[in-house]
Protein backbone atom coordinates (compact mmCIF):
# COMPACT_ATOMS: atom_id res chain seq x y z
CA UNK A 1 0.00 0.00 0.00
CA UNK A 2 1.35 3.42 -0.98
CA UNK A 3 2.30 5.86 1.77
CA UNK A 4 -0.22 8.73 2.01
CA UNK A 5 1.38 12.00 3.16
CA UNK A 6 -0.20 15.12 4.60
CA UNK A 7 0.66 16.90 1.35
CA UNK A 8 -1.23 14.26 -0.65
CA UNK A 9 -4.28 14.81 1.55
CA UNK A 10 -3.95 18.60 1.20
CA UNK A 11 -3.86 18.42 -2.60
CA UNK A 12 -6.95 16.19 -2.72
CA UNK A 13 -8.79 18.42 -0.24
CA UNK A 14 -8.03 21.51 -2.37
CA UNK A 15 -9.39 19.72 -5.43
CA UNK A 16 -12.58 18.37 -3.88
CA UNK A 17 -13.36 20.37 -0.74
CA UNK A 18 -13.98 17.08 1.12
CA UNK A 19 -12.94 16.61 4.76
CA UNK A 20 -9.39 15.65 5.80
CA UNK A 21 -10.28 12.11 6.92
CA UNK A 22 -12.48 11.55 3.87
CA UNK A 23 -9.56 12.56 1.66
CA UNK A 24 -7.12 10.33 3.51
CA UNK A 25 -9.47 7.34 3.38
CA UNK A 26 -10.06 7.87 -0.34
CA UNK A 27 -6.31 8.02 -1.01
CA UNK A 28 -5.73 4.84 0.98
CA UNK A 29 -8.51 3.10 -0.94
CA UNK A 30 -7.10 4.38 -4.25
CA UNK A 31 -3.52 3.36 -3.35
CA UNK A 32 -2.57 7.08 -3.38
CA UNK A 33 -3.75 7.64 -6.95
CA UNK A 34 -5.14 11.21 -6.95
CA UNK A 35 -7.47 10.73 -9.93
CA UNK A 36 -8.96 7.53 -8.53
CA UNK A 37 -9.33 9.19 -5.13
CA UNK A 38 -11.27 12.07 -6.72
CA UNK A 39 -13.62 9.55 -8.33
CA UNK A 40 -14.10 7.74 -5.01
CA UNK A 41 -14.99 11.00 -3.25
CA UNK A 42 -17.40 11.98 -6.03
CA UNK A 43 -19.11 8.58 -5.96
CA UNK A 44 -19.54 8.82 -2.19
CA UNK A 45 -21.02 12.30 -2.56
CA UNK A 46 -18.32 13.87 -0.40
CA UNK A 47 -16.96 16.44 -2.86
CA UNK A 48 -18.28 19.98 -2.80
CA UNK A 49 -17.17 20.34 -6.41
CA UNK A 50 -19.18 17.27 -7.39
CA UNK A 51 -22.28 18.65 -5.67
CA UNK A 52 -21.95 21.80 -7.76
CA UNK A 53 -21.49 19.90 -11.04
CA UNK A 54 -25.12 20.28 -12.08
CA UNK A 55 -25.44 23.89 -10.98
CA UNK A 56 -26.21 26.56 -13.57
CA UNK A 57 -23.24 28.87 -14.01
CA UNK A 58 -24.33 31.82 -16.14
CA UNK A 59 -22.27 34.62 -14.58
CA UNK A 60 -18.55 35.11 -14.96
CA UNK A 61 -16.20 36.96 -17.29
CA UNK A 62 -15.32 37.24 -20.94
CA UNK A 63 -11.60 37.87 -21.08
CA UNK A 64 -9.43 38.99 -23.98
CA UNK A 65 -5.73 38.26 -24.22
CA UNK A 66 -3.43 39.66 -26.91
CA UNK A 67 0.04 38.13 -26.99
CA UNK A 68 3.15 40.26 -27.31
CA UNK A 69 3.59 41.36 -30.92
CA UNK A 70 -0.17 41.22 -31.52
CA UNK A 71 0.09 38.03 -33.59
CA UNK A 72 -2.10 35.88 -31.32
CA UNK A 73 -5.40 36.86 -29.72
CA UNK A 74 -7.82 34.99 -27.45
CA UNK A 75 -11.39 35.51 -26.29
CA UNK A 76 -12.54 33.16 -23.52
CA UNK A 77 -15.70 32.88 -21.42
CA UNK A 78 -15.31 31.46 -17.92
CA UNK A 79 -18.48 31.01 -15.87
CA UNK A 80 -19.40 31.08 -12.20
CA UNK A 81 -22.82 31.29 -10.53
CA UNK A 82 -22.89 34.83 -9.12
CA UNK A 83 -21.61 38.27 -10.01
CA UNK A 84 -20.01 38.37 -6.56
CA UNK A 85 -17.61 35.51 -7.39
CA UNK A 86 -16.89 36.98 -10.83
CA UNK A 87 -15.27 39.92 -8.98
CA UNK A 88 -13.18 37.59 -6.79
CA UNK A 89 -9.42 38.04 -7.33
CA UNK A 90 -8.78 34.27 -7.42
CA UNK A 91 -11.45 33.83 -10.08
CA UNK A 92 -10.12 36.71 -12.18
CA UNK A 93 -6.58 35.38 -11.89
CA UNK A 94 -7.74 31.96 -13.10
CA UNK A 95 -9.49 33.55 -16.09
CA UNK A 96 -6.28 35.35 -17.04
CA UNK A 97 -4.30 32.11 -16.73
CA UNK A 98 -6.78 30.37 -19.00
CA UNK A 99 -6.40 33.09 -21.64
CA UNK A 100 -2.62 32.68 -21.59
CA UNK A 101 -2.99 28.89 -21.72
CA UNK A 102 -5.13 29.03 -24.85
CA UNK A 103 -2.70 31.41 -26.54
CA UNK A 104 0.35 29.26 -25.77
CA UNK A 105 -1.04 25.72 -26.12
CA UNK A 106 -3.69 26.17 -28.85
CA UNK A 107 -6.35 23.68 -27.68
CA UNK A 108 -9.15 22.72 -30.05
CA UNK A 109 -11.91 21.86 -27.56
CA UNK A 110 -12.75 22.75 -23.96
CA UNK A 111 -13.29 19.15 -22.77
CA UNK A 112 -13.56 15.63 -24.26
CA UNK A 113 -17.37 15.76 -24.09
CA UNK A 114 -17.26 18.62 -26.61
CA UNK A 115 -15.48 16.59 -29.27
CA UNK A 116 -17.81 15.71 -32.18
CA UNK A 117 -18.15 11.96 -32.79
CA UNK A 118 -16.77 12.40 -36.31
CA UNK A 119 -13.59 14.07 -35.00
CA UNK A 120 -13.07 11.39 -32.37
CA UNK A 121 -13.64 8.61 -34.90
CA UNK A 122 -11.16 10.24 -37.30
CA UNK A 123 -8.52 10.48 -34.57
CA UNK A 124 -9.11 6.86 -33.54
CA UNK A 125 -8.75 5.78 -37.17
CA UNK A 126 -5.46 7.69 -37.39
CA UNK A 127 -4.10 5.92 -34.30
CA UNK A 128 -5.25 2.54 -35.62
CA UNK A 129 -3.31 3.27 -38.81
CA UNK A 130 -0.20 4.13 -36.78
CA UNK A 131 -0.40 0.84 -34.89
CA UNK A 132 -0.92 -1.10 -38.14
CA UNK A 133 2.06 0.66 -39.73
CA UNK A 134 4.20 -0.21 -36.72
CA UNK A 135 3.12 -3.86 -37.00
CA UNK A 136 4.06 -3.90 -40.69
CA UNK A 137 7.49 -2.47 -39.93
CA UNK A 138 8.26 -4.94 -37.14
CA UNK A 139 6.46 -7.89 -38.70
CA UNK A 140 4.83 -8.60 -35.35
CA UNK A 141 1.07 -8.72 -34.97
CA UNK A 142 -0.17 -7.45 -31.60
CA UNK A 143 -3.09 -9.11 -29.76
CA UNK A 144 -6.39 -7.27 -30.22
CA UNK A 145 -6.58 -6.44 -26.50
CA UNK A 146 -3.10 -4.90 -26.62
CA UNK A 147 -4.00 -2.85 -29.70
CA UNK A 148 -7.15 -1.53 -27.98
CA UNK A 149 -5.10 -0.55 -24.92
CA UNK A 150 -2.49 1.24 -27.04
CA UNK A 151 -5.14 3.19 -28.94
CA UNK A 152 -6.94 4.20 -25.74
CA UNK A 153 -3.60 5.42 -24.36
CA UNK A 154 -3.07 7.51 -27.48
CA UNK A 155 -6.59 8.93 -27.19
CA UNK A 156 -5.97 9.96 -23.56
CA UNK A 157 -2.68 11.61 -24.59
CA UNK A 158 -4.49 13.40 -27.41
CA UNK A 159 -7.05 14.71 -24.92
CA UNK A 160 -4.20 16.33 -22.96
CA UNK A 161 -3.13 18.14 -26.13
CA UNK A 162 -6.49 18.96 -27.74
CA UNK A 163 -8.72 19.63 -24.72
CA UNK A 164 -8.20 22.75 -22.63
CA UNK A 165 -9.49 21.13 -19.41
CA UNK A 166 -6.88 18.36 -19.73
CA UNK A 167 -3.92 20.65 -20.42
CA UNK A 168 -1.36 21.37 -17.70
CA UNK A 169 -1.33 25.10 -16.98
CA UNK A 170 1.83 26.72 -18.33
CA UNK A 171 1.67 29.20 -15.44
CA UNK A 172 1.94 26.45 -12.79
CA UNK A 173 4.83 24.26 -11.73
CA UNK A 174 2.69 21.58 -10.03
CA UNK A 175 1.41 20.21 -13.38
CA UNK A 176 -2.19 20.96 -12.41
CA UNK A 177 -4.59 20.97 -15.35
CA UNK A 178 -7.13 23.67 -16.19
CA UNK A 179 -9.93 21.30 -15.18
CA UNK A 180 -8.29 20.47 -11.84
CA UNK A 181 -7.84 24.14 -10.96
CA UNK A 182 -11.48 24.80 -11.90
CA UNK A 183 -12.49 21.98 -9.51
CA UNK A 184 -10.31 23.43 -6.74
CA UNK A 185 -11.89 26.87 -7.19
CA UNK A 186 -15.36 25.32 -7.23
CA UNK A 187 -14.64 23.71 -3.86
CA UNK A 188 -12.96 26.78 -2.40
CA UNK A 189 -15.36 29.48 -3.63
CA UNK A 190 -18.50 27.39 -3.26
CA UNK A 191 -19.71 27.92 -6.83
CA UNK A 192 -19.41 25.97 -10.03
CA UNK A 193 -16.45 27.32 -12.03
CA UNK A 194 -16.05 26.23 -15.64
CA UNK A 195 -14.67 27.37 -18.97
CA UNK A 196 -17.57 27.56 -21.39
CA UNK A 197 -16.02 28.48 -24.74
CA UNK A 198 -13.12 30.23 -26.42
CA UNK A 199 -11.79 31.40 -29.76
CA UNK A 200 -8.13 31.76 -30.67
CA UNK A 201 -6.84 33.87 -33.54
CA UNK A 202 -3.37 33.68 -35.02
CA UNK A 203 -2.25 36.21 -37.61
CA UNK A 204 -2.35 34.75 -41.12
CA UNK A 205 -3.88 31.46 -39.96
CA UNK A 206 -5.72 29.69 -42.79
CA UNK A 207 -4.33 31.93 -45.51
CA UNK A 208 -2.39 30.18 -48.27
CA UNK A 209 0.73 32.25 -48.82
CA UNK A 210 2.57 31.66 -52.09
CA UNK A 211 6.29 31.56 -51.39
CA UNK A 212 8.41 32.65 -54.32
CA UNK A 213 11.89 31.46 -55.13
CA UNK A 214 13.72 34.82 -55.10
CA UNK A 215 16.57 33.62 -57.35
CA UNK A 216 14.15 32.18 -59.90
CA UNK A 217 12.05 35.34 -59.77
CA UNK A 218 15.09 37.52 -60.48
CA UNK A 219 16.20 35.24 -63.31
CA UNK A 220 12.71 35.41 -64.86
CA UNK A 221 12.70 39.20 -64.62
CA UNK A 222 16.09 39.46 -66.35
CA UNK A 223 15.01 37.01 -69.08
CA UNK A 224 11.89 39.03 -69.80
CA UNK A 225 13.70 42.37 -69.79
Amino acid sequence: MANVTAQDVKVLRQRTGAGMMDCKNALVEADNDQEKAVEIIKKKGLAKAAKKAGAIAAEGLIHSYIHSGSRIGVLVEVNCQTDFVSRNDEFKSFVEEVGLQIASSSPTYVRPQDIPEADLAKQRELFEGQVEEDENKTGKKKPQAAVAKIIEGKIVKWFSEACLDHQELVTREDKATVGQIAEELTARLGEKIAVRRFVRFELGEGIDVVKKDLAADVAETIANA
